[in-house]
């Protein structure tokens, strides 16, 4: 019997701001080029996807980022490709402003504005998730 090929874990970052989500598209010529995205990336041997998540975001975005709880976590597959685990972390506070440094282009949005951006298939379904969620009427304080 053939040994399985460990799956991917890729770590991804809910950064929130003033009620805003950060989102990331990915750059002209890159596999899915113009598909919308979290920051985040590869988890590699030895770390966790927690302090995978910190790194990228360091190399992504240039902050310094305090990784919050875990959101989601489920395995999807591309056509052809083997499944990757996609693990999805909330990011609320972290030192520096979030720079540019390998997307086509990033933007703070509301989190019911997701759904009109054109996410990566993997994302999708914590997408919808996350509007849900948004959705539902906050307990008000008076």
């Amino acid at each position: 019997m053939a040994a399985m090929k460990p799956v991917m874990v890729v770590a991804a970052a809910v950064i929130e701001r003033q009620g805003k989500i950060l989102i990331c598209q990915r750059k002209r010529g890159s596999k899915h080029a113009f598909k919308w995205e979290f920051a985040g990336g590869k988890v590699e041997t030895g770390e966790t996807p927690a302090e995978a998540l910190k790194r990228e975001l360091k190399e992504e975005l240039s902050i310094d980022a305090a990784i919050g709880e875990e959101m989601e976590r489920y395995e999807f597959s591309y056509p052809g490709r083997p499944p990757i685990q996609l693990i999805f972390f909330r990011v609320r506070e972290f030192e520096g402003e979030p720079e540019n440094q390998v997307f086509e282009s990033i933007e703070w949005t509301r989190p019911e504005q997701l759904p009109s951006y054109d996410f990566l298939d993997g994302d999708m379904e914590f997408v919808k998730r996350l509007v849900g969620q948004a959705s539902r009427p906050a307990s008000r304080h008076v």
